[in-house]
């Protein structure tokens, strides 16, 4: 029973990854139209921020939170203005080879220089209080024992998913994002810089990214690759939860992640191809994914 509640909380732990990164495609795609392939190495390159961050300048994990994602965001910013906005109203596939091409060169560039192997990244051990330190250790729940670091990871996780949900539905920000989607020139006649505003978009799709790259850091170790073996899980989760829904992605990203940790526990063989067999079953029955709408 203990392996059972162990593979549990291994499958929340990448439901974690898989809905944050899940989350910030369905953003990019919803809003801007783009299927962003460079999504795993934008991922990465939160991870090396939050390693440069450390070692360079001895800024720690909880500022790599805050600064890591912003740079990131500025990076993806930069792609988007300078490569991206010429694709507006072509066809989805020169999005998707043009975003393809950009994840194999800083792959490639990351690769060239560290090369494959990971990199360490400790967990933090501050704030220390009494014999609390930081999110090392763990708590003995009884039927099984809980790392502090990934039940952080879980919840935090989920604190950011539900509250970036809040911000893109629920707020005037949010409606005037959808609405420059839908449509761009009626936006513009109310003085909204659209052009800015799907910048700034992309943005925080990319800067959720690098978020979960500084989350997985001490569980997955730092390596230039760690973004490309997750980025066709992810894709899969979008399209079960629907492409461009916020909430499919949250909600397909975790429980997908639980049904894996079952999968390992039940049948190991099948782990690997679980979340491929869902997608191929929700396709055939619902190809909209299961919260997409029909266009």
């Amino acid at each position: 029973m203990q392996a059972l509640f162990a593979q549990l909380l291994v499958g929340l732990i990448n439901g974690s990854f898989y809905a944050l990164l899940s989350l910030g495609l369905a953003v990019i795609f919803g809003m801007l139209n783009i299927i962003n392939f460079a999504h795993g190495a934008l991922y990465m390159m939160g991870a090396f921020a939050a390693y440069f961050l450390l070692h360079l300048t001895g800024i720690g994990y909880w500022w790599a939170l805050i600064i890591a994602p912003i740079a990131v965001g500025i990076f993806g910013m930069i792609l988007e203005r300078t490569m991206l906005q010429w694709l507006t109203g072509l066809d989805h596939l020169y999005g998707l080879l043009l975003t393809f091409g950009i994840a194999l060169i800083v792959q490639g560039v990351f690769q060239n220089y560290f090369g494959s192997s990971g990199l360490p990244y400790a967990i933090p051990d501050y704030p220390q209080v009494g014999d609390w330190r930081g999110l090392q250790g763990g708590i003995n729940l009884g039927f099984m024992f809980l790392p502090i670091y990934r039940g952080w990871v879980v919840i935090f996780s989920l604190v950011v998913c539900i509250a970036t949900w809040f911000l893109i539905e629920k707020t005037q920000l949010g409606a005037y994002l959808r609405a420059a989607t839908e449509n761009p020139t009626l936006v513009r006649a109310f003085g909204i810089n659209v052009p800015r505003m799907i910048t700034l978009t992309y943005g925080l799709g990319v800067g959720l990214a690098a978020l979960a790259g500084v989350l997985s850091a001490p569980i997955n170790q730092v390596r230039p690759l760690m973004g490309a073996d997750l980025i066709i899980v992810v894709f899969a989760v979008v399209v079960i939860g629907g492409m461009g829904s916020i909430m499919g992605s949250i909600i397909t990203g975790f429980a997908l992640g639980v049904i894996e940790g079952l999968t390992k526990y039940f049948y190991p063989e099948a782990s690997n191809t679980v979340v491929f067999v869902l997608m191929v079953l929700v396709l055939l029955i619902k190809p909209t994914g299961l919260t997409g709408r029909a266009a």
